[in-house]
Parts: C-alpha cells; sequence; structure tokens
C-alpha cells in the first residue's frame, strides 16, 4: 500500500472513483466527482494535502481539504480547514484502507499547521479518527438550530488550545455547492461518465426540498423534471414537468411555510413560535439551490 500526492494524470481516474464510492451513498447520486473536478483551481484547495492511495499498482482511495472559516458569535471570521470527499473504492471499503488514508492525512495537515478541522459525515465513522460532534464544541452548522445537536456535524481540534473554546457557526466553502450554482455545466459533466440509477437509501444524510425546506424521503416527495423523471432537488408541491408551480420571492416562500410551524414544531425539540420559525428560515434559505446567490 502507498500514499502519495495527486497527479494530473491520475484525475480522471479519481473523479470516476469518486463517483462510484459515493453513488446514493448520502444522497440520490452524488455530486462529489464534480466538486473534485472543479476544485483543484479553488484558491481553498490545499495541494499539499491532495492524497491517493494506491493497492497492487491501483489507486483505491482519495482525499483533498480545504480552507473554511467559521464566523465567530462577535461577528469575525476564525481561520479553520475542512476535507472531502474522501473516497475508497467500493471493492476495498470496510478494510481499513479510509481510516489509515484519513490518519495519514490528518497527520500531515497538524504538521502544517492546521488547527481545527470540521466536516460532514458518519460519527460512527469518523469518532475513530479523533472525531466527535462539532455541537459539543460550541460550533454551530449553519442550517441547523443552534440548540440542535447535529449528528453529522463533525470537529477535531488537531493543535490543542487551537479553538480556545470559542463560539461560532460553520458554512461550508462555496466551492462545495459548485454543481447547484452551475447546474447546467454539471449535467453536462456528469453526463461523460456512465449512467448510474439514482435512489433513496437508508443512512442518507437529511434531503430537503431545494425551494421550501421540505424534507424529502421517498420518490413520492420529489417534483418531476421536463421529461418526466424524478427531480431528487425539489419537492412536487414546489416543482413539476421542469418548472417551478409558484413565482416568488425568498419571502413570500419564508411567509408561506410558516403557516406550518405547528407541524414542524412535532419534529423539534423545543417548540418554535412562528416568528422563530420565520427567522429560523431566514437563516436556512439563503443556502437553498433556488435562493442561493
Amino acid at each position: 500500500m502507498n500514499i502519495r500526492l495527486e497527479q494530473p494524470q491520475d484525475y480522471r481516474e479519481i473523479e470516476n472513483l469518486t463517483r462510484e464510492a459515493f453513488w446514493n451513498v448520502y444522497r440520490p447520486g452524488c455530486t462529489e466527482h464534480y466538486v473534485l473536478n472543479q476544485y483543484r483551481t479553488n484558491p481553498d484547495f490545499i495541494p499539499e494535502l491532495d492524497f491517493v492511495m494506491e493497492e497492487d499498482n491501483r489507486i483505491i482511495g482519495h482525499v483533498m481539504f480545504s480552507k473554511a472559516e467559521i464566523m465567530l458569535d462577535n461577528g469575525i471570521s476564525f481561520p479553520s480547514w475542512t476535507f472531502g470527499p474522501i473516497s475508497i473504492h467500493p471493492d476495498y471499503k470496510r478494510k481499513g484502507y479510509g481510516l489509515e488514508l484519513l490518519q495519514h492525512a490528518l497527520e500531515k495537515a497538524k504538521e502544517m499547521g492546521i488547527g481545527l478541522i470540521q466536516m460532514e459525515g458518519n460519527i460512527e465513522f469518523y469518532k475513530h479518527a479523533g472525531f466527535d460532534l462539532a455541537s459539543k464544541m460550541n460550533i454551530h452548522y449553519h442550517a441547523e438550530q443552534r440548540e440542535s445537536e447535529v449528528p453529522y456535524f463533525l470537529a477535531q481540534e488537531l493543535i490543542p488550545g487551537y479553538w480556545d473554546n470559542r463560539e461560532g457557526t460553520y458554512c461550508p466553502p462555496k466551492g462545495y455547492f459548485v454543481a447547484d450554482e452551475n447546474p447546467e455545466a454539471f449535467e453536462a459533466y456528469e453526463a461523460t461518465f456512465s449512467k448510474k440509477e439514482k435512489e433513496f437509501q437508508e443512512g442518507q444524510l437529511p434531503q430537503f426540498c431545494q425551494s421550501c425546506g421540505m424534507p424529502l424521503t421517498k420518490n413520492e416527495d420529489c417534483g418531476t423534471n421536463a421529461d418526466g423523471s424524478i427531480n431528487y432537488d425539489y419537492c412536487k408541491y414546489c416543482y413539476a414537468e421542469g418548472k417551478f408551480l409558484q413565482e416568488c420571492t425568498m419571502d413570500d416562500m419564508i411567509e408561506h411555510c410558516s403557516q406550518f410551524v405547528d407541524e414542524v414544531n412535532k419534529q423539534m425539540p423545543k417548540p418554535m413560535t412562528k416568528e422563530e420559525y420565520k427567522q429560523m428560515m431566514r437563516g436556512f434559505f439563503p443556502m437553498l439551490k433556488r435562493w442561493r446567490r
């Protein structure tokens, strides 16, 4: 087994590996391979932490890192870092390769002076690499209520004392949303790969309508494209036959959704007033695909 830095001649092979590794894992389909394709020219990309893993002269794994930031409660931007996608070929999963690759990369990151990592992922895997719930460190996730213990938002202090009991809110770097911001370019890129079927699967991250925030858990919740195929970005109440069913502003949508606060409160640990729900949506909705600027 060998771990080395990625080279340009590896790019397409690693993007295909990433697609195979992530397809239907966290959401129906995946965009991680396109994120990687676009990120290599992003100023947040860290080439010194762009590693591939080889076994028997075959690339079986890859991980990349990015600069990030946490917005402190006092309004100051605090430097931090994140990583992903991290990919292991399906034939080599659950054999310890992913953990070994990640531990190698984290050690190199620490040597570079990187003090804090946060990311979205499965705590049952990443706890073995030293990660814990970010909420325990008072790092909040942009798309969740501040008091929520977000089970998929994780963090690790690589250099003791770097975070120093601060409090703030994390939003993933803009580069991770490239597929949402450039859907036509993503679809054209995706078309260069062999066709695969998207589907909901147990264990995926929560999926939300990218217009109204409604949870999407099955095909029947989803809207449709112009050709009648399922659109996994939007719910059936917002999108059908390739177009939005209501022409409205984000504020209009927030006002419309606020009438369902009693239904939302059934899923919340602490009930919200209608105004509190509106305020939460004002923080969440700008990150949805339809409203992102």
